[in-house]
Order: structure tokens, then sequence, then C-alpha cells
């Protein structure tokens, strides 16, 4: 058995706890965006911000191949994916939301085994604890769904653990020029499905959604996403999804502490099984032999192999000038 790498520690718990405090902020933001634009807008500064970096640090820019392969991630990912929970949410309550987002690491390890990695029994029974977990932590929630909102969740939730599964098999650029471009091109999308519903492009000039916007796109988009893509390529389908558990009670904890908030009985009885799934799942990849990953990433093509997540990202983050992102 092995330890998992302080890498993966760090990014597991940029997306425990970065995106579980952006249910808040994205709800403060929404006091003066709109949903769709705000999401566009922080995506495209925050690729803008990270590739300006990585250009000053003299990375080059994409090929037209990676340009292209980027674009079908960022349109999966941040189109398909968190467009589609977006939008889905005019039909369908958050405590229902919540629900059918616990289905992700299922749906993460679903595609991982088209892809020819197949779960082991501890990640099956994780992934079976922490499905339980999300429905008791949202007992006592409203549940409305319209088949409509559930189809689009569904979907959403489908897109983005097929993009995730699929990124390892594309020409990614090397490092975080990879993360930037997806932003780039996922944020562009957004923004012209923003256009096409007609939504305001007004910004309000209150400070309260300014510092929550400024917050996601620092913590939620240069951060987070940026750490969740080096879980996809260095960790099984079901850990680096694992988010879908642990994001909801950090959220509650989050707004009853922020948001003067109620935290129901339920939070207590679901935290065990939702904490035990997590363990399960690290000790699933602690049993992981430590060259299957390489060995994995050895079985594409040497040309492909060059620029898959699982070297280049790798590379980006040990190297010395890059440590203090």
């Amino acid at each position: 058995m092995r330890t998992l790498r302080l890498p993966v520690l760090a990014c597991l718990l940029a997306v425990y706890l970065v995106w579980g405090t952006t249910y808040f902020a994205i709800s403060v933001a929404l006091e003066g965006f709109a949903p769709l634009f705000q999401m566009a807008i922080r995506f495209l500064v925050a690729g803008a911000l990270l590739m300006t970096f990585q250009r000053l640090r003299g990375a080059p820019l994409p090929t037209a191949r990676q340009w292209r392969d980027c674009g079908a991630i960022g349109a999966l990912l941040l189109g398909c994916g968190m467009g589609g929970v977006a939008t889905a949410e005019q039909w369908i309550s958050s405590g229902a939301t919540t629900v059918l987002i616990g289905a992700l690491p299922l749906c993460a390890a679903l595609w991982s085994g088209v892809f020819g990695r197949r779960p082991g029994a501890l990640e099956w029974l994780a992934v079976l604890l922490g499905s339980i977990g999300v429905v008791l932590l949202t007992g006592g929630a409203e549940f409305r769904a319209s088949p409509l909102g559930t189809a689009a969740i569904l979907f959403a939730i489908t897109c983005w653990s097929f993009g995730s599964q699929w990124s390892r098999r594309l020409d990614i650029p090397a490092g975080a020029s990879g993360f930037a471009a997806e932003m780039l091109l996922g944020g562009t999308l957004l923004l012209i499905v923003s256009a096409l519903k007609g939504e305001s492009w007004a910004i309000a000039a209150d400070w309260r959604p300014l510092l929550a916007w400024a917050y996601l796109v620092m913590f939620g988009s240069l951060i987070a996403f940026s750490a969740y893509m080096y879980l996809v390529a260095h960790v099984s389908p079901a850990l680096a999804t694992s988010y879908a558990y642990v994001n909801p009670p950090v959220a509650l904890l989050v707004g009853a502490w922020l948001g003067g908030e109620t935290i129901a009985p339920e939070t207590w009885t679901a935290l065990p099984l939702i904490l035990g799934a997590v363990a399960l799942l690290a000790w699933a990849a602690a049993r992981t032999p430590a060259g299957e990953t390489v060995a994995q990433a050895q079985s594409f093509p040497a040309s492909d192999r060059a620029v898959q997540p699982g070297f280049a990202i790798e590379n980006a983050i040990d190297e010395p000038r890059c440590s203090a992102r």
C-alpha cells in the first residue's frame, strides 16, 4: 500500500473545500449578475489571467489541434456540465439538484469502465455509501423535479464525467496552459448561450456580488478547476468526482456560518456516510500500484503520451518556479 502524494491531497482539499464554499458565493454573486453571464465571464477572466501568466513564463500558445481539443473539453465540462446545471435549476429544486449531482461519481465510474479502467469493489462500495449520504443530507429539503429539469441535470453530469475521462485521451497543452484554454473556450460558449437566452449583461455596482464574483474567479476557477483537472489525470474517476459528496455538507456549514442558515439533524446522520465514502476511495487509491497510472498512459501512442495530463500537469506542479501557485 502507498500513501497519496501531497499534490493529490492538496487538490482534493481544494475541490472539497473551495467548491463547497462556492455554493454560498454563487448565491451572493447572483444578486448582481445573471446566472450564465456570471459563469461565462468568471471563466473567461480566469482563463485570460492563467494564459497570460503562462505566456509570461515563456509557455507557447496551444497549437490549432490543441485549441480544438481544449474547446471540446471546455464545452463538455463548462458549457454542458456547469451550464446545464445552471439552466436546469429553473425547473428543479436545489434538493433534487443535489441528489442528482450526487450520482456524478457513479457516472464517472461507469465511463471509466468504458475507457478501460474497471472500478474495484471498494470504489463501488464508496459510491453506494456516498450516494446514500447525499440522499440523507437532503432529506428535509423540498424536492421539485420536472422531467425536463431531471433530464437536463443527468445530461450535465454525463457530459462532465465523459469529458473528464476523454480529456486523458486528447492533445491537451502541457501545464496550466491546457486549463486556461479550456476555461477560455468554455467561457466563450457560456457567453454565447447567455446571449441566446437573452440574459442581461448588466453588472450591479454593489460590492457584495462583485467580491463574491472575484472569489469565484480566483478560488472557484483558477484554483479548484485546475485542481480537479489534475485529479482527473492522477486518481480514479470516483475519487476525482467525490467532491459531489463533500461539497453539500461544506456548503451547509458555510451557509450556517455566513448566512445564518439552520443545519438540519439529517446533516449529522449523513456526514459519517459521506466521510466514510471518501475514506474508502482514498484507501482504494492507496492500494493501487504506483505504476498503474503510468502504465495506462504508456498504452497510448508516444505522440499522444507527450501531452497527456498525467505527465504534463505533474511536471508543471512539481516545477520549482510554479511552487507559489
